[in-house]
């Protein structure tokens, strides 16, 4: 069965890292990926010998990639289209009567949020993308939550499969040690780690007020993540005096060695599916807080692993992280790391997700 995979290449965070994991799952010249602009993406596919055709187009609004990705689809003959994001959706969209595989697509997040903040322009790329969907031929969700949201949105609820997703945990971390004096931190601070692109829709401000109630100064954040937000998020910061206490790392090619660093791994986010960052915390065995969105009751579903608070809620948020400050006080913070890992690795192996999605493909065919 040969599968090619299409998405934009502009992607830096879960979907890029679900996406390349689940590519090299596959054998040799089963799979390859098409991309329309050089970014992270491109450059690790590249790095990670995956077979990539780039596309690239002069601007998003550059529609003659369409003809070039018709061609080359059929004239390598793939058993399944597979795309990822609302570009690539809107454009195997557009040349579908011309292909002559079925068309796969997995929607990563909540299509009515993934524009919010944009304008009369997310307004209508929100509802092209709606659109795209009623012409798919099978959909993975990433959770439970999303294949609802997808059916209230008026998709046919026998065409959307739940497929989690999955991470590689038997193979060894080899990560670099940081230091703590690196980022301005000691031995006494407790240290949250979130990596998040900078986007409102991440909640960062409600971690803002948690912070600010909490009134601790050894309690310290490391954002890590670049976005539309960043720059309103510092002054944010600036003027509600956190500035000392939470540090701006932006992009970071090393989020995992950053997480090992911390103590806890933060999730604020008021709308996500099934969030990879806290596969990856799992991985490392560190407790997790997350608000209770998506996939997240799956991964977490006992105190016993780790904190969901709701959303939006900086009251719940500062009563969690006071409580994760104590345990890590009473040397049992490591307990509940432990837990976590070994749950997560039952559940969502990266084997697991190969295998569901191999045997959704077989079906469809």
């Amino acid at each position: 069965m040969k599968v090619v995979h299409v998405i934009s290449g502009r992607e830096t965070g879960g979907s890029r890292k679900h996406l390349l994991s689940l590519l090299k799952c596959f054998p040799k010249g089963d799979a390859a990926l098409i991309v329309f602009q050089k970014g992270l993406l491109y450059d690790e596919a590249c790095h990670l010998d995956i077979n990539v055709q780039l596309l690239e187009q002069t601007s998003r609004y550059d529609l003659s990639v369409l003809k070039k990705m018709v061609n080359h689809i059929n004239e390598k003959d793939y058993d399944i289209i597979h795309s990822h994001g609302a570009r690539a959706n809107l454009f195997t969209y557009l040349i579908k009567r011309k292909l002559r595989a079925p068309w796969v697509a997995t929607v990563h997040s909540d299509p009515s949020l993934d524009f919010m903040h944009k304008g009369l322009r997310g307004k209508i790329f929100s509802m092209i993308n709606k659109k795209t969907f009623n012409s798919i031929d099978l959909i993975f969700a990433v959770s439970d939550h999303l294949k609802n949201r997808l059916i209230e949105e008026g998709l046919e609820k026998e065409k959307i499969k739940t497929v989690y997703n999955g991470i590689q945990f038997d193979n060894r971390l080899h990560l670099s040690k940081l230091k703590k004096e690196a980022f301005g931190l000691t031995e006494d601070d407790f240290i949250i780690a979130m990596a998040a692109r900078c986007h409102p829709i991440k909640g960062h401000e409600i971690v803002f007020k948690a912070l600010k109630e909490l009134n601790d100064i050894n309690i310290k954040v490391l954002l890590i993540g670049d976005g539309p937000s960043k720059k309103d998020l510092e002054a944010k910061a600036r003027e509600m005096g956190l500035i000392s206490q939470v540090r701006f790392l932006g992009f970071r090619s090393d989020v995992e060695a950053l997480i090992d660093l911390a103590d806890i791994s933060l999730l604020a986010s008021y709308s996500e599916s099934f969030p990879l960052v806290l596969l990856e915390s799992a991985k490392m065995k560190k407790t997790v807080i997350a608000t209770n969105v998506g996939g997240v009751n799956a991964l977490i579903p006992d105190q016993s692993m780790g904190f969901v608070v709701p959303k939006g809620d900086p009251a719940s948020l500062k009563e969690a992280i006071l409580t994760a400050k104590k345990i890590k006080q009473a040397g049992k913070l490591g307990d509940m790391g432990e837990r976590l890992y070994q749950h997560a690795k039952s559940h969502f192996s990266l084997h697991q997700l190969y295998e569901m999605i191999y045997d959704n493909y077989q079906h469809i065919l």
